[in-house]
């Protein structure tokens, strides 16, 4: 029997004479063809030979199908990695589907000097070679109060590099408590660690007082730093002295203080009825010798790590070997000049910056749209599956404000017909993606993260499920 199924596999010759090859070929070229054809053949007399097709014998055979396979094995090696997605799950700086949703200015940008040549690093004045991160360092000088600025590839590599110029070989004293776990099982003593400083650790987890950091000063002492706690908040019995108390501790014994300050922020999120993050302005103002915070949270540009201060401490940065390692290219400078000037007009961010627009979002605006596609889904959906608007919670997520959430309306989706997680499966799989999240026994859809052009798409992903319809 199998000898018979395998005399009727097809040759490859004549699956790329066929019209459907050598569209096939068209669109991906013939040695991409080939090479996947001859993959499927290889599959199909495999599962022939181990009594494994994963369909009937006529339909395994049918040229239709064996195309089929094809164009997806040949499609999914085309296929980009990073795939435009939809964002349902309510996370507004998902860290999985790439942080901050950048503004069009930000966007503009990078089109503008990916398709030409830019001026990088060269002064228009002079003709001569200039300093790449110039005007992002002047954007941040005006936005913080800070003497000079400067920017690395991530915040990670900020701690590392201001550590390695400012404190290399010699103790950098933090709080217990501060010794947080980041995304990605990042340790922030093992990235403290790397960069040659020795951690003096004080206190205890939930406190630690100002002669703590008093007591432990001493002729080994190169820096003194305090850490933003990121994903995690200590609550009742606690204690931490302020950044204004730790910079006035390190001017008495000339020990520069450093701020990790994480998301870092450049406007109150108080105004978007938020708990505030930690201010970078507060930490310049306070006379911290140097402060660092994402580029992609907060503040809603590119991957980056941003770095303000005193000018006598920023240039021992830019100067340190590892600023080389660890600069950014034209794509990122472009994009978060461009975010940074949002900031310089805060009451517009509402209106052009999307994650600010997002956070802005009020309840009935989400409802109507949530409504919207209910009544939509329940006139082309079957009568088992239940569609309905709930209320929930976003997260603003990446660390930032991580014990609070924003009021907000989700599509609500149930039915027994289908796991929910095989349905979420089936989502993620889509083109374009969609993630949502599981809670209380239905799949949820928040619209405060999905873009309001998304709308549809989601609707027509949420039918896709029941095909029959």
């Amino acid at each position: 029997m199998n000898e018979t199924l395998l005399r009727q596999i097809p040759s490859v010759d004549s699956l790329l004479a066929d019209a459907a090859g050598q569209g096939l070929v068209m669109r991906f070229g013939r040695e991409a063809f080939l090479k996947e054809c001859r993959g499927v053949l290889d599959d199909l007399r495999s599962e022939i030979l181990a009594d494994k097709l994963r369909a009937p014998v006529e339909e395994a055979l049918l040229r239709e199908n064996l195309f089929r396979r094809i164009e997806h094995r040949v499609d999914e090696k085309f296929l980009s990695g990073l795939q435009k997605a939809v964002n349902a799950t309510g996370i507004l700086m998902h860290s999985g589907l790439g942080r901050a949703v950048l503004s069009e200015p930000a966007r503009q940008a990078l089109d503008d000097t990916s398709l030409a040549y830019c001026t990088l690093a060269l002064d228009l004045e002079t003709g001569r070679r200039g300093q790449r991160d110039a005007r992002v360092s002047r954007l941040l000088a005006e936005l913080t109060g800070a003497e000079a600025a400067t920017l690395v590839n991530n915040n990670a590599a900020a701690t590392v590099l201001i550590l390695h110029a400012l404190a290399k070989g010699k103790e950098v004293i933090v709080s217990r408590g501060q010794l947080v776990e980041i995304g990605g099982s990042f340790r922030m003593p093992d990235v403290m660690s790397t960069s040659g400083a020795i951690l003096r650790e004080v206190g205890t987890t939930n406190k630690t007082h100002l002669r703590d950091y008093a007591e432990a000063i001493g002729p080994a002492t190169g820096a003194i730093i305090r850490v933003h706690h990121s994903n995690y908040r200590i609550v009742g019995f606690t204690a931490e002295p302020e950044i204004e108390e730790l910079v006035e501790l390190g001017a008495k014994h000339g020990v520069p203080v450093i701020d990790d300050l994480g998301s870092g922020a450049l406007v109150d999120l108080r105004e978007f009825g938020l708990q505030t993050e930690p201010m970078v302005a507060r930490s310049v103002k306070a006379g911290a010798d140097v402060a660092c915070f994402s580029g992609d949270k907060l503040i809603g540009g590119p991957q980056s790590g941003l770095i303000v201060g005193k000018a006598d401490a920023v240039n021992r940065i830019k100067k340190d070997p590892l600023a080389r390692a660890f600069r950014c290219g034209k794509l990122t400078i472009a994009a978060m000049e461009a975010t940074l000037k949002l900031f310089l007009r805060a009451e517009s961010l509402k209106e052009h910056h999307p994650l600010y627009r997002m956070l802005s979002l009020g309840l009935d605006e989400l409802q109507r749209r949530a409504r919207r596609v209910e009544r939509s889904l329940k006139k082309r959906l079957p009568s088992e599956v239940q569609v309905s608007v709930v209320d929930d919670g976003s997260q603003v997520g990446s660390g930032s404000v991580p014990v609070e959430t924003i009021p907000t309306k989700c599509l609500s989706v149930k039915t027994s017909t289908m796991g929910l997680e095989e349905m979420a499966k089936a989502l993620r799989l889509g083109r374009p993606p969609v993630f949502s999240r599981i809670h209380k026994n239905a799949l949820l859809f928040d619209f405060r993260t999905i873009q309001p052009v998304e709308d549809k798409v989601v609707e027509e992903a949420i039918r896709s499920l029941f095909p029959q319809t």
